[in-house]
């Protein structure tokens, strides 16, 4: 089976808090992004989905890369999602927008009771608190 391709960010705020997000119509909450399309380099995925889904605007500098992840994809049971992931560090306000239904920052060295994507459950989370 064909890993599903995302790019995906660790946004943090001064507070080194994360914004996780969730799709409308699902359960689960992880990390902005999305898919990155056939003829699309991961960055400029990623720069796509957040304007689409935050109305951010990355500027020209890169955020720092973080790495290859794979886990379980969590609205797509039976596939996998292999994440390039970027870490971004946002001092502005952010409302949710295009198919995102809430949005919630979180301490990851106190997570709430909440359903997690496993990608952010079992990697992304984790490597927070290190």
């Amino acid at each position: 089976m064909t890993p599903i391709r995302i790019a995906a960010a660790v946004i943090l705020d001064e507070r080194g808090h994360t914004l996780l997000v969730r799709k409308r119509g699902t359960e689960a909450f992880m990390q902005a992004g999305g898919k990155i399309e056939s003829d699309e380099a991961p960055l400029d995925a990623l720069r796509r989905e957040l304007k689409e889904e935050l109305q951010i605007e990355l500027g020209p500098e890169a955020p720092n890369y973080l790495g290859r992840f794979s886990a379980p994809a969590a609205n797509e049971a039976g596939h996998i999602v292999e994440a390039e992931v970027f870490l971004l560090r946002l001092d502005q306000s952010v409302q949710p927008a295009a198919e995102l239904e809430e949005i919630r920052w979180i301490d990851p060295k106190a997570v709430p009771a909440m359903t997690l994507a496993p990608l952010t459950r079992d990697y992304l989370l984790p490597s927070l608190v290190k």
